[in-house]
């Protein structure tokens, strides 16, 4: 397991300084970041002074190594917006968005894996049926879409729950479902398809002639090795919606990371893209060596393998 553990970081660290190359080069994907900076009314000695004053005329090589050791010591550089660090912006808005991302997770496997066992138990059933449903309806609308839906049907037209904010754990209800329904799809399918695999597996019978009641087959054998492949996905559909909340804060104005990255992109303010960029990449890796420790204690034969 150790072995394991090291070869996943190693890989892990490569793809976290394939990260930082391409945040770094955020900067300059727009074009010269001083003439950015300085705006039209600049005169080229304005400009000159910019670039000297940020750095800009130095080798990239330079530059890249530069921001690497401040990010290391937690200096992601200056707003060019806000005015403000781009460490204290994004660690302040990160909770929220880290909030919906873990209560949106969570109510998608809670929906979806039940569903999922349910389908393969009784497959071309009923349940099965409402199970694809499901699943076809969560891919075909749009998130802003049903999160509107939601906001009339719950706020305006039954005043159960507060359209916007963060204030309370109310707050999260609409958009943790809207969040969560667009990973749900993919959860249920992939536990539909596992359980359906394992069901017909040797060791399923086996457990069966001996006598064990159906529950226990299910949940201590069948569930335990179809669940594999859910555990990375999860991690990834979590990543996925760490950076791709920026609609659903929007709709609701939740004024978490993903809102933040929403006023950063369209006011040009590419420090704090850089920053958000870096911190969602990190925390997506995260997630993914973490999913893939579990799944070799799932399963041994991933680790030996």
């Amino acid at each position: 397991m150790l072995v394991y553990s090291l070869k996943r970081l190693a890989l892990a660290l490569v793809v976290a300084v394939t990260v930082s190359i391409i945040s770094f080069g955020l900067l300059y994907l727009s074009g010269d970041p001083a003439i950015a900076m300085g705006g039209e009314s600049a005169t080229a000695e304005d400009i000159q002074a910019i670039r000297v004053f940020y750095g800009f005329d130095r080798p990239l090589v330079v530059q890249y190594l530069d921001w690497v050791a401040r990010a290391l010591h937690g200096d992601l550089g200056k707003s060019y917006y806000f005015d403000a660090s781009v460490f204290d912006l994004v660690f302040q808005r990160l909770p929220v968005t880290l909030t919906l991302g873990l209560s949106a997770i969570l109510f998608a496997i809670a929906l979806a894996v039940p569903l999922g066992i349910a389908a393969a138990v009784r497959p071309n059933s009923l349940i099965d049926r409402l199970a694809l449903l499901i699943s076809v309806m969560g891919q075909a609308l749009p998130s802003f879409w049903f999160a509107l839906m939601l906001i009339v049907l719950l706020s305006v037209t039954y005043p159960l729950l507060p359209p916007s904010g963060s204030e309370t754990w109310a707050h999260f209800v609409m958009p943790t479902v809207v969040l969560g329904y667009y990973a749900t799809p993919a959860i249920m399918r992939l536990t539909r398809a596992g359980m359906l695999e394992v069901l017909t597996s040797d060791y399923i019978r086996t457990a069966r002639a001996k006598g064990l009641r159906p529950p226990v087959v299910l949940a201590k054998h069948a569930l335990r090795n179809a669940v594999i492949p859910v555990v990375s996905l999860a991690a990834v559909q979590f990543g996925f919606m760490l950076g791709g909340s920026i609609v659903v804060e929007s709709v609701f104005a939740l004024h978490g990371a993903g809102f933040l990255a929403w006023e950063s992109i369209s006011r040009n303010d590419l420090p704090t893209v850089q920053g958000l960029i870096l911190v969602f990449s990190l925390i997506y890796i995260t997630l993914t060596f973490l999913s893939d420790l579990v799944n070799a204690w799932l399963d041994p034969r991933i680790r030996i393998g």
